[in-house]
Parts: structure tokens; C-alpha cells; sequence
């Protein structure tokens, strides 16, 4: 892999990582999962462009992504079969750490957005969830494809594919293999992701 695509991936995994939808009592339509995308695109360019500190725009990722995000299951997801062994308590701090680690992760990759845009092309609805089709446009960098996946019921989104690739399957392999060096130990996991 090319660090081109790494670097593709890493940008948009930021911007993945933070554009967690709101919460929806009912579902709802392709047009309002577009309208939701670019919504949360503008809160996050409003973040990038606001001139703060790194640091800063950390905690300000983070709270979009406990505002916007299932991080419970979706930690649990990267996680893998290790949580449902973990207690409530080890998954909430699993949580809590794992939220900040991404925030911290790919936060540190959003001034590479400064001067871009993501264009909503279109939206197919597969069976519970909505494949909302974009094009990344970066300065000095050949547009390319992302997609939105937008669980239907729970109006959040669940993952981002840049490309193709699976971002939520990158981190599970690579919280995966943290866990793998910390014995197993989700205790010791979870200190490692502060």
C-alpha cells in the first residue's frame, strides 16, 4: 500500500471518525442521511477552520463524537469477541478511552482538510443501512471515493469505506493486535489507548 493511500485513509478516517450521526427515533430516507452527512461535515470544517490548538480541536472531536456517536457498540464492535467476556465496567472505560484515542488518532489529521470539501453523490439503501456515496476533494490531491454506511433504524453511522476498505475492520484488526500485546488484558488494553 502506497503511503499515498495510506494518507487518503488516514484523512478520511478523521473525518469518519467524528461524523457520527444523531440519534433518530424512527428511520429515515436517503435525503435526510445525505442531509445529516453534510451537516456533520460542515460541524467538523467549522472545528478544523475555528484556528484553535491541536490539543483543542481534540476535545472538540471528541465531543462530536459522544454527541453523535453509538461509541458503546461501536467499541464493542472493535473490540471483537473479547467484550462479551469484559464487565459493564471494562466496557464503559474501554469506551471512554477508545473515543479519546480516536478523537486524538485521526484528529491529528484534519488540517489536510483545511481548503477541501466532500461532495454527496448519491444513496443506496441495503437492507438496514444506507451506502451514502462521496467524493473527497483535497487540495493537491486526485479526488477519490468514500462511503458513508448509515444504520437505518438508529440513524448513526456505523462505518466509512475509503476506497473500499473498511475503517471499522482496520481498527478492530489494529485494536486487535494491542490487545494481542497486552496479554489479553482488556484492563491493560484500555490504559494503553489514554
Amino acid at each position: 500500500m502506497s503511503d499515498f493511500a495510506f494518507s487518503r485513509r488516514s484523512v478520511l478516517a478523521a473525518l469518519g471518525a467524528t461524523l457520527i450521526l444523531p440519534q433518530a427515533a424512527l428511520a429515515f430516507s436517503a435525503s435526510q442521511a445525505e442531509a445529516l452527512i453534510g451537516k456533520a461535515v460542515n460541524d467538523i470544517n467549522a472545528i478544523i477552520n475555528s484556528g484553535k490548538s491541536e490539543a483543542a480541536m481534540y476535545v472538540d472531536f471528541e465531543r462530536v463524537l459522544t454527541r453523535y456517536a453509538d461509541m458503546p457498540n461501536i467499541a464493542r464492535s472493535v473490540l471483537g469477541p473479547p467484550a462479551r467476556s469484559a464487565s459493564s465496567a471494562q466496557l464503559n472505560a474501554f469506551t471512554k478511552a477508545f473515543q479519546t484515542y480516536v478523537a486524538r488518532k485521526y484528529g491529528s489529521r484534519f488540517r489536510e482538510f483545511i481548503g477541501g470539501k466532500v461532495e454527496v453523490n448519491s444513496t443506496q439503501q441495503v437492507n438496514s443501512v444506507y451506502d451514502v456515496r462521496c467524493t473527497a476533494i483535497l487540495r493537491g490531491e486526485p479526488p477519490f471515493a468514500i462511503s458513508f454506511i448509515v444504520h437505518d433504524k438508529a440513524g448513526k453511522f456505523i462505518d466509512l469505506q475509503i476506497e473500499g476498505i473498511s475503517l471499522l475492520k482496520s481498527e478492530r484488526a489494529e485494536i486487535g493486535a494491542m490487545l494481542d500485546k497486552a496479554g489479553g488484558n482488556i484492563d491493560a488494553l484500555t490504559a494503553s489507548l489514554r
